[in-house]
Parts: C-alpha cells; structure tokens; sequence
C-alpha cells in the first residue's frame, strides 16, 4: 500500500469528500423525519442530540478552514487573506470571530514542525466534547483578552480552565458576569493594570441601523476621555439645554446661557438623562459641522451631510433616504434639514456630456461626477464591501487610467481605497468592468484572479449599497442577476449615446436646503 492510500483504495481526498457526502445524506434523512409519533421524552432527547452535535461540528469546522490556511489553498483561488475567503468562498458572517475561535482552540505547528497545544486547552477540549458552542467560546475568550498583561502565566492558566468549566454549565451571559468575577479576583486592587491595557482595551462602536433607523453606539473610554465626557455631558445635557422638543430651548453649554432662562427651560424639560446625552452630542456634531472643522472638502464632496434621495419620495413625504456615509434617514429627517439649513440641495434631472465626460483630460473625477456616481452606486463597488461612498475613489472600471482609459461617467464607479489598490492582472487582484446591459447596466463587475488550476472566480456585483433600486425591480417582476462570467474587451470604448450605457440619476441631493439646477450647466438656476 502506497503511503498516500487509505484502505478500500480511496485517496484521503476522496476519504474526506465522501464522509461529508455521507454527513449531508444523514441530515436529508434527519430533514425528512415526522417527529408526530415521538413521545415528549424522545422529542427533548431529539432536541438535545442535535445541539450536541452542532456544537461537535463547530471545531471540526475551525479544522477544516485551518487546513486550507495550512496550505494556502485560499492564495490559489486568489484571495489575500483567509478573511477575504471565509467571506467569499465560504460565505461566514463574522470571519474575524471565527478566527480568534481557531487562534484560541487550534494546535498549530512550531519552527521546529512540532505540534503545539491549543492557547486554550480546557476550552478546546469542552468544544470537542461538544459541550460548548460558539457563543459560549466567544463570552470566554472576550474574558479572557481583558485579563492584564502583568497577570502571571500560571494565573492565566488557572482563568482558562475555569472558565472552561463555566461554559460547560452556564449560558453566554452567564460567563461574562462569572468572568467579570474572576477579573475581580485577579486584580483586586487595579494595581495590575496599566495604560498598555486601557489602550489596548479602548474602543467605540456604532452598530447598523435596525427596523426603526435607530443606531446602537458602544465604547470603552480610556480615563481622560471618559473625563473630558462628563464636562461635555455637564455643559450641554444639563436640563434644559439642546431639547429638540422646544425650539426655544437653549442651544449649545449651559456656561452661556441666563440662570433665569435656563431655569424656565429645564422646569419643562421632562426627558431622562440618557435621552439629554443624546441630544448633547447631536448638537455638538451639529455644530462641528456648521463650524467648519472638518475642513473645506473630503474626497471630493463637502463636509456636510449629502443625501440622495427619489423625486418620488420628496414628491409624497414618504420613504427613506441615503447619505454618502452610508445612513438611512426618514423623509421627515430631510424635509427638517432642508428646512433649518443654510447650504443646498442640488436637483437635476439631466446633464451634459462637457461636465460628466471628461476623456483623456482630466485622469481625477471632478464633483458633477462625484455626486453622479453617489447617485447611481450609492457605496464602494466592489463585491462584498460595505463602505460608504464618502470612503470611496473613482475607480477607472471600464480600463485603467494608466492603459488609456478615459475619466466618463460611463467608465467610473466608486471602490474604497483598499479595493482600488487591488485591481490589476495577477492573482489575488481584481478585473473590473462595466456591465453593458441588462437590469445591472452601469454597474461595475469585479472578478477576483485566481489559479488556473482551479475553479475561477465569478464576477460579482455589489448591490447591498441600492437595496430600494433591488426590491424596486423585483416588485416589478424582474431578476437581478449575477455579472457576466467576463469582462468585456478593455481596449475599446463603446461609442453607444451616453444614456443607453449608464444609469442617469434623475435627482442628486448634497448639503440641505433646496436650489433648482439648470440640468444643462448643473449650475444653480438663476
């Protein structure tokens, strides 16, 4: 027997591919059982048995993705990182999760081709078993980082283990109040922890919008941030100040306004202090925006809150719309900005092909081609990205700038700076075009360069910066589907009327209050 060969003279290859075939059968199997005749008792068991084995196979999984990690199977198919295939190729939601998971459970090999044992032993084990899943592994690992860097390794040890034990018969909340404990323990006094631990602890971060547009913001302040905080929360969310339900409330620090004033206004102010913090820090954002902090221009647009928005939504007062940093905002949030600002909207409903067309003139996108590819893209083009447009550059997606491509409107799409970088002929870049026809006419396709050797890339569409234009086309009975498998030939220019090979916005909002637009100049009318 050759010392690649398993008994029954499969290859480990086809050992492998086949037990995971013989896996999906048992769950059509598993899919397909009537559990009508089973008792309660069986049921529970059932219910049991299946979590069990789910919390088995998530090692497993880890496993699977760190043998394609061993030998850069990822590079071949050309993605850069492992992080870009968990996204892509295996569609995983949280790849960085994943991957502290596998830093934390793994045994990987030393210089010397040893075999290491995992960072964390006892919780490997327990996932194994199938005794912890991965939210459990995840509240005991977040304990875990938080322990000082001055705690000795013994110590640590001693942490993991218990901690291990915890997951075994506790619930993810559970493990954070317990580790939270044991954090005390450890450090009783405070005296162990030092500024290389508050920074790296530090943080702030703002969520995704829900069902109601609401944003969730979560942060761990270092000391003299927190302090600088408080004096803003005392000055601006003193009751009384900065109340949106009163226009004659007080705007900006208490430090500035009457006593007498301030006493009328905080007598009928009837918010909690949570919701006065909150409307502190909208009017200092409002104010670092009217003050002009930010500076005259950032990536080629205004400072300001730009958004686009239908006709048809204005025209009824009814829907959402979308700013460059990619916020939804209620058509009643835009009717009151256009109401109270100095700065303008800009409508238009056509355009000319001296201000979107520049040829071989200009290589950068001038502003009128800014706001248009806002208006038609909405965010960073590239498949799987969901960076606002005020993050992206105009990419040359048709042909690059340095091959004779030329800087039209026809030609551009936004892509953030790292996916800009990324395009060129080698593997692990990208080839880009622009799609000729079909519901994604005017889009840009981006296909990843990957072996020869291997299955290629398909070309994709990002579509998650349009989400209304998608539902839109579905409601009409169409289907959007996947970009063509290539390019089309990059050393030719379609000489197609500009209109029939781009999307034209018919209407492009910027700042806040409104200015018609001569749809011939993009100049205000006069």
């Amino acid at each position: 027997m050759f010392e690649n060969e398993v008994p029954g003279g499969a290859t480990p290859d086809a050992e492998v591919t086949a037990a995971y075939a013989a896996l999906h059968a048992a769950i059509d199997r598993i899919a397909a059982l009537d559990t009508t005749p089973a008792s309660d008792a069986e049921v529970v068991r059932a219910a049991e048995m299946h979590e069990h084995a789910a919390r088995r196979l998530y090692p497993i999984g880890l496993r699977r993705v760190g043998d394609v990690s061993d030998r850069d199977a990822h590079r071949r198919l050309g993605h850069r990182t492992l992080s870009n295939f968990m996204t892509a190729r295996l569609r995983i939601t949280d790849p960085k999760r994943r991957q502290d998971h596998m830093a934390a459970l793994l045994q990987f090999h030393a210089l010397s081709g040893d075999l290491l044992d995992p960072k964390c032993p006892t919780l490997a084990q327990a996932a194994a078993e199938g005794a912890v899943g991965p939210d459990h592994i995840h509240a005991a690992l977040d304990t875990l980082d938080r322990i000082p860097a001055k705690v000795s390794a013994d110590e640590k040890t001693r942490a993991e283990a218990m901690m291990a034990d915890f997951a075994r018969d506790h619930g993810p909340a559970g493990i954070e109040k317990l580790g939270a404990r044991i954090l005390a323990h450890l450090d009783p006094d405070g005296t162990v922890t030092d500024d290389a631990d508050r920074a790296r602890q530090r943080g702030l971060n703002l969520r995704g919008q829900d069902a109601q547009l609401m944003s969730k913001l979560s942060a761990t302040l270092d000391p003299l941030t927190r302090a600088m905080l408080d004096v803003v929360i005392a000055a601006w969310a003193a009751p009384g100040m900065n109340d949106p339900d009163h226009p004659d409330s007080p705007r900006g620090s208490a430090d500035d306004v009457d006593d007498e004033v301030l006493r009328e206004a905080a007598r009928r102010d009837l918010r909690s202090q949570s919701q006065r913090n909150h409307d502190a820090l909208k009017a200092l954002l409002q104010a670092v925006l009217d003050g002009g902090l930010l500076g005259a221009s950032h990536r080629g647009l205004p400072p300001h809150v730009i958004i686009k928005v239908t006709e048809e939504a204005l025209r009824e007062q009814a829907g959402v719309a979308e700013t460059t940093t990619g916020a939804v905002l209620p058509i009643s949030d835009v009717i009151d900005l256009a109401a109270k600002a100095q700065q303008h909207l800009a409508v238009f409903e056509g355009h000319r092909t001296e201000v979107l067309y520049l040829g071989r003139a200009n290589r950068f996108a001038n502003r009128s081609q800014r706001f248009a590819m806002f208006a038609a893209d909405g965010g960073c083009s590239a498949p799987d990205c969901d960076q606002p447009f005020a993050t992206t550059e105009a990419h040359h997606a048709q042909k690059d700038w340095a091959e004779g491509g030329w800087t039209d409107i026809i030609d551009l799409a936004p892509a953030c700076p790292k996916h800009n970088r990324m395009v060129g002929p080698n593997r692990g870049q990208f080839s880009t075009h622009m799609v000729s026809d079909g519901p994604d006419a005017g889009r840009a396709a981006w296909t990843l360069n990957g072996d020869d050797t291997l299955t290629p890339n398909q070309a994709r569409i990002n579509r998650s910066h349009d989400l209304a234009e998608a539902l839109a086309a579905y409601r009409r009975g169409e289907r959007l589907t996947a970009a063509p498998r290539g390019p089309t030939p990059r050393g030719t220019h379609d000489t197609r009327p500009p209109p029939e090979r781009r999307r034209v916005p018919k209407l492009v909002a910027c700042r806040w209050s409104v200015t018609r637009h001569d749809p011939t100049t993009l100049r205000p009318a006069t």
